[in-house]
Formats: C-alpha cells, structure tokens, sequence
C-alpha cells in the first residue's frame, strides 16, 4: 500500500462506526465496568483493543496512533505511537523514559530551542550528563560515547540552520554501542522520511506542524521500535500522564488525509522561492537541503523523498542590521511574522543562530556571515508570495542606505 493511500485509510473503520467515515469524538475520563472481576482485569487489556481510562487512550487516539504507526512502518519500527499534548513533550518524554541519573545524553548543537533548554535545566537537575555534538559528525559521533551513553538525539534537518545529519552512520555507531537512537522528524514527517528504515529507535515529530496543517492544535507523536516500546516508552508515557486532547486527535486524523497532497505543494512552492531567492543581491545564501548548492543536499538527495517548506537565508552583511531587517519585514502582508510552520499560511522570522550554540560556531565553515531568516512557504500562490517579499527587499535596501 502506498502513503498517500496510508494516509487517508489509516485508523478509519467505518464498520464498527455505524458506517460514519471519520471515528467519534470521545470525551471520556471515567470507564465504568459491568463487573469487579473486569474491573481488576483492565490493567491487563491491550491498549489499542479496550479502553481502561480516558488519558490511557480513546477509540480518538487509538485510531490516530494507528493511522501515524502505518505510516512510519519500516523494518522493526512503527511498532506503536503514543501522543503528547505538545511537540515539545514528544521530544521530551523519551529522554525521561529512556534516562536516569548518571546516564549520558548527546544532542545536535542544532537543536530545538525549548529541548536545548530542557536538556540544559530539568535533564542536568535530574543528574543526566548532557553534551551538545556537531551535527554534521556522522558515523564520527562515536568518539563522543561514554560508558555511560544511552540515548543519541538527533534532528534532521535543524529547524533553524538545516544542517542535514547522516542518521544512518549515527544509528549504527549507537547500536554498537549499546545507545537509542531517537529523531526528530518534524521537517519531512513520515512522508518523506522513513526513520526506521534508517536505524532510528524512536522517531518523533510535532503534529502541529504539517500533520495538523492548519494552525488551530497543539500536539506531538512518538514512535518506536518494539524494544523500545516494551523497554522504555509505555512505561514512561502512562507514568507521565501524557495523551492528546480528543478534539485535537479528530482535527489531526482530519489533516492527515490531506497531508500528502498539501506536502508536496508546500515543497513545490517551497522551492520556486528558493530559486528566486537565489538571484537577489541583498541575499549571501540560502540554506535549503533540497538544492544541489547545498552541503546537505548529497544525503538528502540519499536519505529523504521529498523537501519540506521550511528554509533559510541569509543577507549579505551590509544589509543585515536589525533596524533594516524590521524595515523589510514588519510590513509584510503574506508573510506573517511568527515561529511555527507547516500550516497553510506563510511565516517568515529573523533567527539568531550565534546566541544558542556551544559545541560549533556559527556560522560554521562555508555558511554566510549576516542576519538568517527562516521562511516557511505556505500554499499561497508563489507570484503573490515573491511579490511581498519583493517589496520587502525594496525596503530593506533603503534602510540600508
């Protein structure tokens, strides 16, 4: 079966739902039973087949945890997927499952804020070695391995500078060792990024992002190998008390029917930017893994199916003040100015790399010296996107005159 097919046939069953095409809405904290003796046995259902507790999981998740698990099937993975009320818990809940205090945590120097951040306070307050790596080591990650190493936290491309990392070569230097593998797979979701096939143990992703598509819910999915299911994410999960909002599950499951046909116009439109992009003379480089100019292009072209619609550039320095900066984007009519992605509308921000790295500089060797902007292309039409970002740069140079 192929994904688009996936996409829209996952965790639907029509059947069982008196022939409604999309599973209920299930509000539902409390079960009652027919019985002590059924009482005592939920712990002993399957969840998935039986619902003991509204956070535990409704016949609403389930059927979108199936619907996400189908997609990232791959050799030994997309065993089960669990929700979290927020990419961010995604990201954070395996690094609890799988650490305890004295365990070595190594996360890219490309990461995530918030998880930086969470790395940095909760993790190191919890007694867990953190250490920021270069993204761009590869299989070389193994020199960074202690004893005490058991979780490689990875995030391909980097939402801000889009460093493509070579998971497969960091996937088996951690099997060797003993370590997970978890990924971030936000940028290209399941679609175009198979993570399992990969070496990847858990792969997550935000579903706010380009899952939901349309900028009205916050959640986020983890999903994992069988081994790592059994071993550390179901224990983790329910100790944690995490799941998704019913309502947030429907509009998820709803955006997901959709997702492979609003990808591969985010990825179009994304591009045609781009390529624009490329010919201005106030932009030094632009930062996207799906052009042959990139550095990271040999191993996406290797590794991923398709682009995503989140990118960067760069100004050429004497364009990069911020005053200047503020000029060219605060009257922007398409592009809004705001730091989420992957829903239909267009988004467009300064990012300050420099401020957040401690293992590599930036910009690191052969990256552009000035002001980095993020972009995300919405599904707009492209004339109408580079128009407004035409003007932009028509303000930006007088404002640096």
């Amino acid at each position: 079966m192929k994904d688009e097919t996936r996409a829209v046939v996952g965790g639907r069953d029509p059947a069982a739902q008196s022939g409604a095409v999309n599973p209920p809405v299930y509000h539902v904290s409390t079960i009652v039973y027919d019985g002590v003796a059924d009482y005592l046995e939920r712990d002993n259902m399957r969840e998935g087949d039986t619902v003991s507790y509204g956070i535990h999981g409704t016949p609403s998740t389930y059927a979108l945890e199936q619907a996400l698990s189908d997609l990232e099937a791959g050799p030994g993975g997309g065993h089960r997927t669990r929700l979290c009320n927020s990419g961010l818990q995604a990201q954070t809940m395996p690094m609890l499952c799988v650490l305890s205090a004295g365990d070595h945590l190594l996360i890219p120097d490309n990461v995530y804020g918030p998880v930086r951040g969470f790395a940095k306070g909760t993790l190191r307050r919890l007694g867990i070695e953190v250490e920021f790596y270069d993204p761009l080591l590869g299989g070389d990650i193994r020199r960074h391995f202690r004893p005490n190493t058991k979780l490689v936290h990875t995030e391909s491309p980097g939402s801000w500078t889009f460093e493509v990392q070579d998971i497969p070569a960091i996937a088996a230097a951690a099997k060797e060792h003993g370590a997970l593998t978890m990924m971030d797979n936000t940028w290209a979701s399941p679609l175009y990024f198979k993570a399992f096939e990969h070496g990847v143990d858990i792969s997550t992703q935000a579903i706010t992002k380009y899952v939901g598509g349309h900028s009205d819910m916050i959640m986020g999915s983890v999903t994992s190998t069988k081994d790592a299911y059994d071993r550390y994410v179901q224990r983790g999960w329910r100790q944690l008390g995490l799941c998704g909002s019913p309502d947030d599950c429907f509009l998820a499951a709803r955006g997901l029917r959709t997702l492979p046909v609003r990808l591969r116009q985010h990825w179009t439109n994304g591009l045609a930017v781009a390529e624009w992009l490329m010919a201005r003379p106030e932009v030094a480089e632009v930062i996207h893994p799906a052009m042959p100019h990139d550095p990271g292009y040999a191993l996406w072209q290797r590794d991923f199916r398709g682009a995503a619609s989140l990118f960067a550039f760069t100004l050429q320095e004497r364009y990069s003040s911020l005053p200047a900066v503020c000029a060219m984007l605060d009257p922007m009519e398409r592009f809004a100015i705001g730091s989420s992605w992957g829903a239909f509308e267009s988004l467009i921000v300064p990012v300050f790399p420099a401020k957040l790295r401690t293992a590599t500089r930036w910009p690191i060797e052969g990256r552009a010296p000035g002001q980095v902007i993020r972009i995300h292309v919405g599904l707009e039409a492209v004339a109408d996107l580079i128009a407004d970002l035409d003007e932009g740069f028509a303000r930006l140079r007088a404002a640096s005159t």
